[in-house]
C-alpha cells in the first residue's frame, strides 16, 4: 500500500511546471481535500494547455447497445436485465442497420458499441454486428467491445485474446472504448464486480490490441466503495501500460450514478469531487494525451467547467446512450453540435470537431473527411 504525507503543493507545482513526473506519494496527497481543488486545476491546466493549447475536442457520434440482457450482475449496474425480464431486449439485424443508417446521416463519424453479455447468443452474432455495420457503413468508425466482453468471447471460442482482436479488426473493428475498467484494486473489484474480466485480463485485452495498432480509451469509476488510495492505484496501472505500449489516447473519469443500483445508498460524487478527479488524472498522466470530461455523466455545468481543470474533451453529441441513463443520468441524451461549440466556447475554448483518433474534421453539412485523409490526397 502507498504511505503518503502530504507534501507542499509548492513542491507539486515545481514538478508540473517543469514537466517532472509526480510519484505514487504526491498523485495519492493530491485526493486530499485540504489542498485547494481550484489550485490543482490551475495545475492541471497548465499539462493541459502544454499538450492541447486551446482547443476543445468534441465529436459527432452515436451509441449502440445491442441487448442489455446479460450474465453478470454488476453491483454498480442499472442497465442489465435477465433474460426474462419485461425490459430486457436482443436488437435485431435490421434494428443494428437502422441505427447506422441513423447515425450516418446525422453525420457521425464514430460508433460506440457495448452491451450486455447475452448467455444464449455465440459468439458469431457480436462479431457480426461489426461487419454488419462495416460493410453497410464503411466510414463509420466502430469502436467497440470492452475487454468484459472480449473476456466473454474467449469463454464462448476457447480462442486468445489475440484472435478474436485480428478477426473483429478484420471485420472492421477500429478501436476499442475504456470500459470495464471501474476499479482494478481487487479489494474494490472483487465487491462490485467479482465474476467479471478482473484487472489482469483488462490490462491484457488493451496490451494486445496495441500491439495489433488498435488504439484504445481508458476509464476509471470512483465515488462509490473505493477510496484514495484505489484511485491512485488504478491511475498508476495506467500510466505503467501507457509507458509500455504508448496505445491509449484519452482517460474518462466516470462519475458513479447510484440510482436504481444495489449500491443506491450511496451519495453520488458532488462538483467538487468530479473536478477533482479530473484535475488529478490529468497531472498523474502525463503520457495520456487526452482527458475526457464526459458531460453525459458529469453533467453540463460540470463537464463546461472541468475544461479549465484538466480536461481537454467534451465527448459529442452522444444519441441512444441508455447504460448510465437507467443508472439515474438527468442529462439529455443528445446535444446538438452548435450546443457543444456554444459550451466549448463559453469556457473559453476552440471548439475543435475531431474523429475517434483525434484527427480534425473538415465538415459540410453531414459529409465529412479528416484533416489527415485530406493531406494524404494533396
Amino acid at each position: 500500500m502507498i504511505r503518503a504525507v502530504t507534501p507542499s503543493l509548492d513542491r507539486i507545482r515545481e514538478k508540473v511546471e517543469a514537466g517532472a513526473r509526480l510519484d505514487a506519494a504526491e498523485a495519492e496527497a493530491l485526493w486530499d481535500e485540504r489542498l485547494d481543488v481550484h489550485e490543482l486545476g490551475e495545475l492541471a491546466n497548465i499539462v493541459r494547455e502544454r499538450k492541447n493549447g486551446n482547443a476543445g475536442y468534441y465529436n459527432i457520434n452515436t451509441h449502440l447497445n445491442p441487448t442489455n440482457v446479460c450474465v453478470y450482475r454488476c453491483t454498480f449496474c442499472a442497465f442489465r436485465a435477465d433474460l426474462r425480464e419485461a425490459r430486457g431486449y436482443v436488437m435485431s439485424d435490421e434494428q443494428i442497420l437502422a441505427r447506422g443508417r441513423e447515425a450516418v446521416d446525422a453525420g457521425s463519424t464514430e460508433m460506440h458499441i457495448v452491451g450486455g453479455l447475452h448467455h444464449q447468443k455465440d459468439y458469431d452474432w457480436y462479431l457480426n454486428v461489426i461487419r454488419l455495420l462495416h460493410d453497410a457503413y464503411p466510414t463509420l468508425h466502430l469502436k467497440a467491445w470492452t475487454p468484459v466482453e472480449i473476456n466473454w468471447f474467449r469463454h464462448l471460442t476457447k480462442r486468445s485474446i489475440r484472435d478474436i482482436l485480428v478477426e473483429m479488426k478484420d471485420a472492421g473493428l477500429g478501436s476499442l472504448p475504456g470500459g470495464g475498467a471501474e476499479i482494478f484494486h481487487p479489494e474494490v473489484r472483487d465487491k462490485i464486480c467479482e465474476h467479471k474480466a478482473d484487472t489482469a485480463e483488462w490490462f491484457a485485452v488493451h496490451r494486445t490490441a496495441h500491439e495489433l495498432g488498435l488504439r484504445s480509451n481508458a476509464t476509471m469509476l470512483y465515488g462509490h466503495i473505493e477510496n484514495a488510495f484505489h484511485r491512485t492505484d488504478h491511475l498508476l496501472k495506467l500510466r505503467e501500460l501507457q509507458d509500455e505500449t504508448g496505445g491509449f489516447q484519452t482517460f474518462i473519469p466516470l462519475a458513479f450514478h447510484p440510482e436504481n443500483t444495489r449500491l443506491s445508498h450511496i451519495p453520488k460524487p458532488s462538483a467538487a469531487m468530479n473536478l477533482r478527479t479530473v484535475a488529478v488524472s490529468r497531472l498523474v498522466l502525463d503520457n495520456f494525451d487526452h482527458v475526457k470530461a464526459y458531460w453525459i455523466m458529469l453533467g453540463i455545468g460540470t463537464a463546461q467547467a472541468a475544461l479549465a481543470y484538466g480536461a481537454d474533451d467534451l465527448d459529442g453529441t452522444v444519441r441512444h446512450e441508455l447504460i448510465y441513463h437507467d443508472a439515474g443520468a438527468t442529462t439529455p441524451e443528445i446535444l446538438s453540435v452548435d450546443e457543444i461549440r456554444r459550451l466549448i466556447r463559453e469556457a473559453g475554448r476552440d471548439p475543435v470537431e475531431r474523429d475517434t483518433l483525434y484527427h480534425r474534421v473538415e465538415r459540410d453539412g453531414t459529409t465529412w473527411r479528416s484533416a489527415e485523409a485530406i493531406a494524404a490526397v494533396k
